[in-house]
């Protein structure tokens, strides 16, 4: 359980110039980015930037209209709205997840829940929990399976300041472990935390002062 990432060559994430219009909307312009194992990597944007066009198609969930998008290695993925069932308990969900994952058992998830300091809802549906709970659920499914490659969605909307530590501290040991973990949110929360931060606007991505400041490279 918890054991280092399998390490991958190169970068596990290879975006080149994607792009995306919806009708004569034009909401990608051709974004560029590589993510390497081991890079704790943030992208803002206003509301309609794109955010989320360019997750589904980082995800696989929507097809560009050009462009290439390359994943290496296994993908966790934190949407922002919840792939969760109410009328589940925390635990029915983690079994499930186990299953979809092949996983021997769901003991790597357990620790998880022990890091959000979430233990205590293993046995509660889902509908009794609050959103907060709901998304470290959320967050937890994304790892139980050791990605090397992380994507995360506002992953934490409704945390308290506990918890919105514990994930940064979460996030750092992913990274120390060998994951490439990316945030996309549309505030700039803790820029210092990240190795780089870009800016989505316009369509493309441009490094920010806080990113370039981190020492991370793309």
């Amino acid at each position: 359980m918890g054991g280092a990432v399998v390490a991958v060559s190169g970068p596990v994430l290879r975006i080149r110039d994607v792009r995306k219009s919806y009708g004569r909307r034009s909401v990608l312009r051709g974004v560029s980015l590589d993510l390497f194992p081991g890079q704790l990597v943030g992208i803002v944007g206003e509301n309609g930037a794109g955010k989320s066009t360019l997750l589904r198609i980082l995800v696989g969930d929507l097809a560009p209209d050009t462009g290439v998008v390359e994943r290496h290695g296994v993908v966790g993925s934190c949407p922002q709205d919840t792939v969760l069932h109410g009328a589940f308990s925390v635990e029915q969900h983690l079994r499930f997840f186990q299953a979809a994952y092949g996983l021997d058992s769901p003991g790597r998830a357990f620790e998880l829940l022990d890091q959000l300091n979430c233990t205590g809802y293993r046995g509660e549906r889902l509908e009794t929990l609050s959103g907060g709970t709901r998304q470290k659920l959320n967050l937890v499914l994304a790892l139980m399976h050791d990605p090397q490659l992380l994507l995360l969605d506002e992953p934490y909307q409704g945390f308290d300041w506990e918890t919105y530590l514990r994930f940064w501290d979460l996030a750092a040991a992913l990274r120390d472990r060998g994951c490439a973990v990316l945030v996309v949110s549309h505030l700039a929360y803790d820029a210092a935390r990240l190795d780089t931060l870009y800016r989505l606007d316009g369509g493309r991505l441009c490094e920010t002062e806080q990113g370039a400041a981190g020492g991370g490279s793309s």
